[in-house]
């Protein structure tokens, strides 16, 4: 996952560069949707596809920005009710929070998170600036801690063991059945394995990388196995899910008409705030959290948890703290979780809704997008329809989100607190394993956006420096390039990936085909749109697209 990372890092780098030196040319309103236009008309034979050209990337980023806050929201409900249910376990289970609930949250974050974006750009950048000091602290502070924890257990030492269903760590090796099936008592606590002096038996730490059966991933023994290429083909399927947690470096390009200097502020902007997010943060608390594993937590008990990097908080906060104190760390750390989701979720709603504005404005969309509030000068009812939208999505990535490989048994399922907050909405194992995963689906949708925007981007850095006195062939041609490629390539995996049998198929397939509907029905709404006004496809004059 790490070198997933790293991919993604590089490649998301490569469209920084981009971003930064187009925005030099352009500064203004609308990001890759102005630039273009700009870009295009400032050809002397290609000016004439500008409106074209805008049009294509303004429709193909909406894949992006109106999806990703709904993926965010849906996170965030899944978030809240792992708290939830680690704080009151006969209301919810912590492990699987029930949809309706989760649904819920969505709902009110996504409306909440939208009276923020509308106040504009002074009140967005303040709760961002307070998000970010807090959530690159605590990141940093985790990663410590997990890899202090490595460190100091040894393979063979005594150490804690991590049981899901009580969301709790012991000490002692649990009891199990032959299958391999938890023993517990009345409480629902795991029951200690016995030694002939009738005493538990400690649980000692071991770093396997293989299960027995030598199918499924456990730990990785060594630092150098966390940041090592273990197969080429799943290290670009991981980029096209890692993506998703270093983007929006480039929503502060869409500030640029509000920005006081953006032909000096914007490139530094967008350039720092991918190094900090993805060098800094990510790369280093990826690589902690792939080290931390072990026997008493393995990669397959990560895959069946709704929050892991919570469970991992626990367990290492038990060992700082003392058993039964590590939850107290893992709550101090979710509230930094919570504003990041925040911090996250406005970034990209700001971006899309001037995007959208941009566009109504123009006329290529609504022109009621097109509209300022009176007061606070933000695209207010783009930011409401985003809204509207990011809930909207956000419920439906919830409703199937342990749909596919992470469908839980039928005891699981019978086993949660019966209620319409907590229970119901779950279906049998077989017909939730039979159903794709729907936040994974909505989170390649919005990957794919992503991609396309990047891409596109890139090129346009190249469109844009073309023959220009200023060109520099490393920024201005191979750095790009490099992005262009690199997004093409992850584009790519949703096919080869599924072709190849790597991974799941019905989510990456079915975002790509979600993906050229959009497409369509855009290409539609553009020639119905250009009929009805009576507008050419083609610009005949450079002043305006």
């Amino acid at each position: 996952m790490w070198m997933g990372i790293f991919m993604a890092l590089m490649l998301c780098l490569a469209t920084a560069v981009s971003y930064a030196e187009i925005s030099k040319l352009y500064p203004g309103t609308g990001s890759s949707y102005y630039y273009a236009e700009q870009a295009l008309l400032s050809k002397d034979k290609a000016f004439k596809y500008a409106r074209i050209a805008k049009f294509v990337v303004g429709w193909g980023s909406h894949l992006y920005y109106w999806v990703y806050p709904g993926v965010m929201v849906g996170v965030t409900g899944i978030f809240v009710g792992y708290v939830v249910g680690f704080l009151y376990p006969n209301f919810m289970s912590g492990s699987h929070p029930g949809p309706v609930f989760m649904a819920l949250v969505a709902i009110v974050f996504s409306f909440a998170v939208a009276w923020i974006a509308q106040k504009g750009a002074n009140a967005s950048t303040a709760v961002n600036l307070a998000i970010n000091v807090v959530q690159i602290s605590a990141l940093v502070l985790f990663s410590i801690l997990a890899l202090g924890y490595r460190v100091n257990h040894p393979s063979g030492t005594a150490a804690l063991q991590y049981d899901s269903t009580t969301l709790a760590t012991y000490s002692y090796e649990f009891a199990t059945q032959p299958d391999g099936t938890i023993l517990r008592d009345a409480n629902n606590i795991p029951k200690p394995q016995i030694d002939a002096a009738g005493k538990p038996v400690p649980f000692h730490v071991h770093y396997p990388e293989m299960d027995p059966t030598g199918k499924l991933f456990l730990t990785h023994p060594n630092a150098r196995s966390v940041v090592s290429v273990h197969n080429f083909n799943w290290m670009m399927i991981q980029a096209t899910v890692a993506i998703l947690i270093l983007v929006g470096f480039e929503s502060v390009t869409s500030l640029g008409s509000e920005a006081r200097n953006a032909k000096r502020d914007i490139p530094i902007a967008v350039i720092a705030s991918l190094l900090i997010q993805g060098l800094v943060c990510y790369l280093i608390e990826y690589f902690a959290a792939n080290y931390f594993l072990n026997s008493g937590y393995t990669m397959q008990s990560a895959v069946g948890s709704a929050a892991p990097i919570g469970d991992m908080m626990i367990i290492v906060g038990d060992a700082l703290l003392g058993q039964g104190r590590g939850k107290y760390f893992m709550l101090a750390e979710a509230v930094t979780v919570f504003l990041a989701l925040i911090g996250t979720t406005l970034a990209c709603m700001n971006t899309g809704a001037r995007v959208t504005y941009a566009m109504g404005r123009d006329e290529e969309a609504p022109e009621h997008f097109g509209m300022l509030h009176a007061r606070n000068l933000t695209p207010h009812r783009a930011v409401w329809t985003l809204a509207t939208i990011t809930a909207a999505i956000g419920v439906l990535a919830i409703v199937l989100c342990f749909g596919d490989a992470a469908a839980p048994t039928d005891a699981t399922v019978q086993a949660l607190p019966h209620g319409i907050f907590s229970s119901v909405g779950y279906l049998s194992h077989a017909q939730m394993a039979a159903l794709p995963n729907s936040l994974l689906m909505a989170t390649l949708t919005s990957n794919f956006g992503t991609f396309i925007l990047y891409a596109l981007s890139c090129l346009l850095c190249i469109v844009a420096f073309y023959r220009r006195p200023d060109f520099n062939v490393v920024k201005h041609l191979l750095i790009p390039l490099f992005g262009l490629v690199a997004n093409l390539g992850c584009m790519a995996f949703y096919l080869i990936g599924p072709a190849m049998g790597y991974g799941t198929s019905k989510e990456p397939l079915g975002a790509l085909l979600i993906a050229v509907v959009w497409g369509l029905y855009g290409a539609f709404y553009f020639w119905r749109s250009s009929k009805a006004k009576g507008k050419s496809m083609l610009v005949t004059s450079k002043m305006k697209a």
